[in-house]
């Protein structure tokens, strides 16, 4: 889809032209400090808002395609896919610094290794159709999934204290959480009012997932992987369903299917596997080692839980109570000495995964198919090893004296490919903001600067009456820059100048950000003349106030009344550096590529994003759904398989049973893993 001409535009709020200007470089050196194909874009006759939207469409073109057909999904589309978002994120700006355009980056960079190279050497297909045959390199890049969910998660949850924030440490966080994040849903309004207890008892349940959960991602025992997705899977459908953040959440819960196995995928009942499991001795032996320890875990889970949260259960009045019991001094003394021993648990994980695709390359039989088998091991092992490194130095930011003790040779890689966003640092809700009630900016118009009108945003609180909206996968970049820029002076918020300077000029491509539907905008027919802003602070409704959804009480002037030629808005857009010295080059009409991107940009202008991503993703959904019920595992056995001798088929299963289990065993065909998340 294309990007909104409001934000980066010629006339948008920050034109992205002016973040690429010549430096009088080499041509491959200004593309390796600023890495954006955008460079590119003059070639095709484009200005660099054109490029983005180019780029955008090429992106969405190119991933609906990897989602319906089989050869797009190949490791060269996902790095056409990862360099267009980088290359859009190096004009974003600020719509573009958070944290999940970061994590989005960084899993594009690994689905180019997760995507297979080709068929595996004696490829074979089962008698169900699936592939037969693993290459020993597959597990590899989804160790990095795993590894990259597990900074992900173990950070955010570690930074929620490490900020020292009193709500995180009372545990009141979430009795402030659904009020105050950005974009609340509906839902949000009725876990608000949901008892204190309980909300104090969800944020220990949030810092077990967060903290004590991450590890069991490596965990040697497939049921407490299992159980530390469901409990992933639990925690981002209730941040889903009480929250708008975008494709965040979705993306998580892809990353977190890196702890699945096929066998698992497949949904087959437990006595079936009951029944191929052999009922020897030392493999009967093993199972019990591994309940003990996943009971032993269980139990250490539940201890740590209670005894650093102090849960006790008053039968009286039928709550459970839960109280913070460690220090910050204490908490700093863990976190220093879990540090590097996380470390130490990725690195004896990373050693055993790359042991075992070792040991799969020994398998494969014939020196031809080991030598191609060999080839990407070996490439995709020294990428493997090396984004490991990489990766340590960002995720050892939570806790300086383990990132000062870091192997130097990590810091020179890192530092080498960083403005590549290869790996990054996480921390997400690291402090709760709104203590005494949410924060939010309210434009006004006037013509004459004695009656003013509110400018209503489509997504973000606004009329009081107007409930939540549901926007999810799609985050309306300038809503959420508003709830930014509320929580202080419009001083540290430059854009906002930018946006008061447009909204006077009545640029069009401004204004549907503000509202798609243009009649709904008050000032549609002629621009005010007068722009203002108000703070004010928002609480949700009470459940006995009918029909309101909010209410609210005024603050204070956020911006002053300007208009068009007022010395202190040309101060401002000097001061921040937002004049237009130079008016942008018009564009060419005459170039089909140009017509073409802005006939599709007429058509799209008029729908509404939340919309037009549920749109596309129904029709893939519809898409598949047809693939797979006009499959070929759907369609009826052909004659000549309907008349196979069965002599046949008894021979084949019969040199199965006769052949000998270290002969089975050292057969390539070990049971294939899932497609890239």
């Amino acid at each position: 889809m294309c990007p909104p001409t409001g934000l980066y535009g010629p006339e948008g709020i920050l034109p992205a032209r002016r973040t690429l200007r010549p430096q009088g470089k080499g041509r491959w050196q200004q593309l390796w400090e600023t890495p954006t194909l955008l460079w590119e874009a003059p070639l095709l006759g484009l200005d660099t808002a054109q490029g983005l939207e180019l780029l955008s469409l090429l992106g969405t073109v190119l991933a609906l395609g990897a989602l319906l057909t089989r050869p797009l999904r190949h490791p060269l589309v996902y790095l056409l896919l990862w360099a267009a978002y980088l290359s859009v994120c190096q004009v974003g700006q600020v719509f573009l610094y958070f944290q999940w355009d970061s994590l989005l980056l960084e899993t594009g960079f690994l689905a180019v290794l997760v995507a297979p190279l080709g068929l595996p050497p004696n490829h074979k297909q089962s008698p169900q159709g699936r592939p037969g045959v693993v290459s020993p390199h597959e597990g590899l890049p989804f160790w990095l999934v795993r590894w990259l969910l597990f900074r992900l998660m173990f950070a955010s949850g570690v930074v929620k204290l490490t900020s020292r924030c009193p709500a995180w440490w009372g545990l009141t966080a979430l009795t402030y959480h659904y009020e105050t994040q950005c974009l609340p849903t509906p839902a949000a309004w009725f876990a608000h009012h949901l008892p204190v207890w309980l909300h104090k008892l969800s944020v220990v349940a949030t810092f077990l997932i967060e903290i004590a959960v991450p590890p069991l991602f490596f965990a040697p025992v497939r049921r407490l992987r299992l159980a530390a997705f469901y409990s992933q899977v639990l925690l981002q459908a209730l941040i889903v369903i009480t929250g708008n953040y975008n494709f965040f959440n979705l993306l998580t819960l892809v990353l977190a299917t890196a702890l699945l196995d096929d066998t698992h995928l497949a949904a087959k009942s437990s006595t079936s596997r009951r029944k191929r499991t052999p009922s020897s001795w030392p493999k009967a032996l093993l199972a019990m080692l591994a309940l003990l320890l996943e009971l032993a875990v269980y139990g250490l889970l539940a201890y740590g839980v209670v005894h650093c949260f102090g849960l006790e259960v008053d039968w009286e009045q039928h709550v459970v109570r839960s109280r913070t019991t460690f220090t910050f001094h204490q908490f700093s003394q863990w976190l220093k000495m879990v540090t590097l021993p996380t470390m130490w648990l990725g690195a004896a994980s990373l050693a055993w995964e790359l042991l075992t695709a070792l040991w799969r390359w020994v398998q494969v039989r014939g020196s031809l198919q080991k030598l191609c088998a060999a080839v990407p091991l070996s490439v995709l092992g020294t990428a493997t090893v090396a984004l490991f490194l990489i990766s340590l130095v960002p995720y050892s930011y939570m806790e300086p004296s383990s990132h000062g003790r870091l192997w130097t040779g990590a810091h020179r890689l890192f530092g080498t490919v960083e403005h590549l966003q290869l790996a990054n640092s996480y921390g997400l809700f690291r402090r709760m903001t709104g203590l005494g009630g949410r924060p939010e900016v309210v434009l006004e118009g006037s013509y004459d600067g004695h009656q003013w009108t509110e400018i209503e945003f489509m997504y973000k609180p606004g009329n009081l009456s107007r409930p939540p909206p549901i926007v999810v996968p799609h985050q309306p970049r300038l809503d959420w820059q508003m709830w930014f820029a509320a929580l202080g002076p419009h001083t540290h918020s430059p854009w906002f100048t930018s946006l008061v300077l447009r909204l006077l000029q009545g640029k069009a491509p401004v204004i549907r950000l503000i509202q798609n539907h243009t009649p709904s905008y008050p000032f549609h027919k002629q621009p005010p003349t007068y722009v203002r802003a108000q703070r004010y602070k928002y609480w949700f409704s009470h459940p006995w106030e009918q029909g309101q959804w909010w209410r609210r009480q005024w603050v204070e002037e956020f911006f002053p009344s300007v208009s068009l030629g007022d010395p202190a808005l040309d101060m401002l857009l000097g001061q921040f550096g937002l004049q237009d010295k130079s008016p942008p080059r018009a564009r060419g009409s005459s170039n089909t590529l140009s017509q073409a991107l802005h006939w599709i940009r007429k058509q799209l202008s008029p729908l509404e994003a939340p919309a037009l991503l549920w749109g596309l993703l129904g029709a893939v959904g519809a898409i598949k759904v047809m693939q797979a019920l006009l499959g070929p595992q759907s369609l009826p056995r052909s004659k000549e398989e309907k008349h196979k001798p069965a002599s046949q088929e008894d021979s084949v299963a019969a040199s199965k049973q006769a052949s000998p289990a270290p002969n089975s065993s050292s057969s390539s065909q070990i049971p294939r893993r899932k497609k890239s998340p």
